[in-house]
């Protein structure tokens, strides 16, 4: 049996916790916040979540963790979103709406909210033996050679961190701190997110190729209230979006009739709307059209802009992933990405399946026998190595794939070459499945495909498509240069015969 800690209790390192525990490893959970299933415990980041999309990726990680009814649990809390609704105004100033299918075989991704899909992982959880969950410990140091984790221990019910007072006599100033706890291990699992603890101190034992960028473009989350009737006041089955060119305002559905709304946009159109919050509401009236007040009170709208904290959105790479056979880091704590594919969650998930069928693969949950006499530590360095090699390619490719779709929905959805493409795209992908075409999209979303296997394969369809659309495009304009070319000299044959006709007459007359 190996004993096993997870740094970081969200959904990434909940599920990690959970394939560990169902293979009989001793599990302990260790999480920096207090349990986020109770209301009072502060996200990380000071706000809710924006509302999540799983789809097959994610749904495939939860389904591997062999759990009976699991992830039934997790859906029956999802709504079920079939495509994008982009909204805009018309010329004449009516507005309007336009469903665009993810899927032509109608599948579809699911909104969820992060904070009850925690809490069914951690539940799941709690039902083991194996598994202890420990909250309000920070990882504070790290000895990955000899494979022990500080962790500083807090009182929920104090100040976190460090409590200075001055004397009165000599003005000393006197500091305490939080207990530490020194915890052995055999493999430690970083899932603490982006400003990962377990990556800084990773980085003391392997040289780590590491890129950390924050796009200039800032969050703000909004809400849509259900209607007088309790209704939902837009469509529930879809991601609603108002594209702006360089930014843009979209809506997912919550099981409470809400909508979970979030504006995108670069930091210099919050600088101005900080600076003047009055225009608020025209900026809304001038670029999202139908948001207020149709769906949120000008009020409302002002409220929560003011109060609701305005974010950075980070991305994240880092290579390797692993040292030896004592750390891994997964999720957003190995490559955090921006959220406009909606794959930051289903990547973490994913990591986990990864991560678990190469210590399957590598005979780590085999005893030692006469056919494998192997250490086990030597074993799952291999395996670390083996997911290291696999996952850092496709989290970079993931990470490429999502900021390219934050151009799309920004601006893309609008476009009419955009509209001609995709159509072109489903039309081979339905019509002629023979030939292994598949949108960028569905590969992403309903396969299970590696990340940097849907990049290739994507840009192989798009050199085919791009080839093919210009040579048609560059054969009428052959033909129609033709066509245009015979008609003219039909036209001046033809015209040079009635001017002859016409002097034959006229020649005719005079004699």
């Amino acid at each position: 049996m190996q004993k096993i800690v997870i740094v970081g209790a969200g959904p990434v390192g909940s599920l990690a916790a959970l394939y560990a525990a169902m293979r009989g490893d001793q599990v302990e959970l260790y999480e920096l916040r207090g349990d986020p299933r109770d209301a009072s415990t502060v996200p990380l980041n000071f706000t809710k979540s924006i509302n999540l999309a799983i789809s097959e990726r994610g749904l495939n990680a939860m389904r591997s963790s062999n759990r009976p009814g699991f992830v039934e649990s997790v859906l029956s809390e999802a709504i079920p979103m079939t495509g994008r609704m982009i909204h805009g105004r018309g010329p004449t100033g009516r507005l309007w709406e336009a469903s665009q299918a993810y899927d032509v075989h109608g599948r579809y991704i699911n909104a969820i909210d992060r904070g009850k899909l925690n809490a069914t992982l951690l539940d799941e959880l709690e039902k083991e033996p194996n598994v202890k969950l420990f909250f309000n410990h920070k990882l504070t140091g790290a000895d990955f050679a000899n494979k022990k984790a500080w962790f500083e221990r807090k009182n929920p019910d104090d100040t976190p961190g460090f409590r200075s007072t001055l004397s009165d006599d000599d003005k000393a100033i006197n500091v305490t701190r939080a207990p530490e706890l020194e915890v052995p291990f055999d493999l430690l699992i970083g899932a603490d997110g982006a400003h990962s603890a377990t990556r800084f101190h990773l980085m003391k034992y392997v040289r780590m190729d590491y890129q950390q960028e924050y796009i200039d473009t800032l969050w703000c989350e909004f809400r849509i209230q259900p209607s007088e009737d309790n209704q939902f006041q837009i469509s529930p089955n879809h991601l609603h979006i108002w594209p702006g060119g360089d930014f843009m305002f979209i809506a997912l559905p919550s099981p409470d009739k809400t909508f979970t709304c979030t504006l995108f946009a670069p930091s210099k159109h919050y600088e101005a709307l900080e600076k003047d919050p009055n225009s608020l509401f025209e900026f809304f009236q001038s670029h999202f059209p139908g948001v207020s007040p149709e769906l949120i009170p000008p009020e409302a709208l002002l409220d929560q802009f003011n109060t609701n904290p305005h974010l950075p959105l980070i991305g994240l790479k880092s290579s390797p992933h692993h040292f030896g056979s004592s750390v891994v880091i997964v999720g957003d704590a190995a490559h955090a990405v921006v959220p406009f594919y909606g794959q930051g969650l289903n990547a973490g998930l994913e990591d986990v399946r990864v991560l678990f069928e190469h210590l399957d693969s590598h005979g780590v949950y085999q005893e030692t026998n006469k056919d494998n006499q192997e250490p086990i530590a030597d074993r799952r360095a291999a395996a670390l190595d083996a997911y290291s090699r696999q996952r850092v390619p496709d989290a970079y490719a993931i990470n490429h794939l999502s900021r390219n779709n934050f151009i799309e929905m920004r601006a893309g959805v609008r476009s009419p070459v955009y509209r001609l493409r995709k159509s072109l795209e489903e039309a081979l992908y339905k019509y002629l499945p023979g030939l292994g075409w598949s949108t960028q999209y569905a590969r992403v979303s309903f396969g299970n495909a590696r990340y940097s296997e849907v990049e290739k394969a994507t840009k192989r369809q798009t050199d085919v498509l791009t080839r093919a659309m210009v040579t048609t495009f560059v054969s009428f304009i052959g033909f129609t240069s033709i066509g245009l070319w015979k008609w003219q000299w039909s036209r001046d044959l033809i015209t040079r015969t009635l001017h002859t006709a016409v002097r034959f007459v006229r020649g005719t007359d005079n004699v």
